[in-house]
């Protein structure tokens, strides 16, 4: 009986190469598989982040927060800083562009990281400064994707706020603050 054991488990070992998955070559393969499974698994549940780039922080503070409610959101763990400047500078109308930022009363804010909202359940709002003030002194924001902007208008009308389409492509609206100031906001295009 032992002897038919062995020869079913020599006869199994034939198609299981024990040996070659266990020396240091498999057991890279396997430790680089894990690791694109890991990797699968982290980046597949990080939220999708966009980015509108504003005149004033405090400003913009007082809109996503008071106005539109947007509840505060924890900076994400994949984001890395100053990504978004490296995405397509070069091609960003001057326009839209402060030449000189406004020296700014000091604030709480470091320039770098901005303010963080959640838009909605898997999708994070990161408001940065930069943006150039439009006509009359105007309060700008500036985002290169049209789905931002259409989540931030969906969120005006509901919640009964004064705005005005101006554009549809590229969108382009303004909305009223409490203190009937005009943001213009406005999609970039590339």
């Amino acid at each position: 009986m032992l002897s038919i054991l062995l020869i079913k488990f020599q006869y199994l070992g034939s198609f299981l190469p024990i040996d070659s998955i266990f020396s240091t070559q498999g057991v890279m393969v396997m430790l680089l598989g894990a690791y694109a499974v890991a990797m699968w698994m982290f980046l597949s549940s990080a939220p999708k982040v966009h980015t509108v780039m504003v005149s004033d922080l405090e400003v913009a503070k007082r809109f996503y927060e008071g106005l539109l409610e947007l509840a505060i959101a924890d900076v994400p763990l994949h984001y890395y800083y100053n990504y978004e400047q490296t995405l397509g500078a070069a091609g960003v109308d001057s326009f839209y562009l402060s030449a000189n930022t406004p020296s700014a009363p000091a604030t709480r804010f470091n320039q770098s990281e901005g303010l963080w909202y959640q838009l909605k359940k898997n999708t994070q709002l990161h408001v940065i400064g930069g943006a150039s003030y439009g006509t009359k002194n105007r309060q700008r924001h500036v985002c290169f994707d049209h789905d931002c902007l259409e989540q931030i208008l969906l969120r005006v009308q509901s919640r009964r706020l004064r705005y005005k389409i101006r554009r549809n492509k590229p969108l382009n609206f303004l909305v009223k603050d409490f203190d009937e100031q005009v943001i213009e906001m406005a999609e970039v295009n590339n």
